[in-house]
């Protein structure tokens, strides 16, 4: 029955998706993580857990880029099942991966206890810390591993009532959109 639910809610998220301009996708983008910078979680980290965006996910690349040098960026590579983590160094150490994520080719990072901080993507969110990802599990392998503070950042129209969840599923701490802050779990 959940899988139901969460396949119907991928669905209409990715039509709203459709909607979004790239002009307007990078406006927003730069708008939530103006509202991540704010927050003293984010200020204090020193090493960041995020991901390298696709064109239908919150835009990270710029802000890749400008954090590359201050903190320690870690991105997600798929590894089979799983997902394994490097360190971010610059766009020339980028390549293709699986599903066309662009994937840094360094070496595994493996302390998982010196990730300060987790921004993850969704496909929806809900305000009680929820998350609702492509249905492959990556996240909800990888994310028990990680106790760093989780923050969830999405479009405001990502935002839903109600996720269905299962027992595997990563709550986020924080959810932010263009709009602010959704929730603080």
């Amino acid at each position: 029955m959940n899988y139901s639910k969460k396949q119907d809610l991928r669905k209409i998220i990715s039509e709203r998706k459709k909607q979004l301009t790239e002009n307007r996708s990078i406006a927003l983008s730069k708008k939530i993580f103006f509202q991540l910078e704010s927050l003293s979680a984010f200020q204090s980290a020193k090493v960041i857990l995020l991901y390298h965006s696709l064109k239908d996910e919150v835009r990270t690349h710029d802000f890749i880029e400008k954090w590359k040098e201050e903190k320690t960026i870690l991105l997600p590579i798929v590894d089979g099942d799983n997902l394994k983590l490097k360190i971010y160094k610059n766009s020339s150490d980028l390549m293709i991966g699986a599903y066309g994520i662009e994937e840094p080719n360094g070496s595994i990072f493996s302390d998982y206890e010196k990730i300060d901080l987790a921004i993850v993507p969704g496909i929806s969110f809900d305000a009680q810390g929820n998350r609702l990802g492509r249905g492959k599990g990556y996240y909800d392998r990888l994310l028990p591993d990680v106790k760093a503070y989780k923050i969830g950042i999405c479009f405001a129209f990502q935002v839903s009532e109600e996720i269905p969840t299962e027992p595997h599923d990563s709550k986020m701490d924080l959810i932010i959109t263009e709009d602010g802050v959704i929730s603080e779990i």
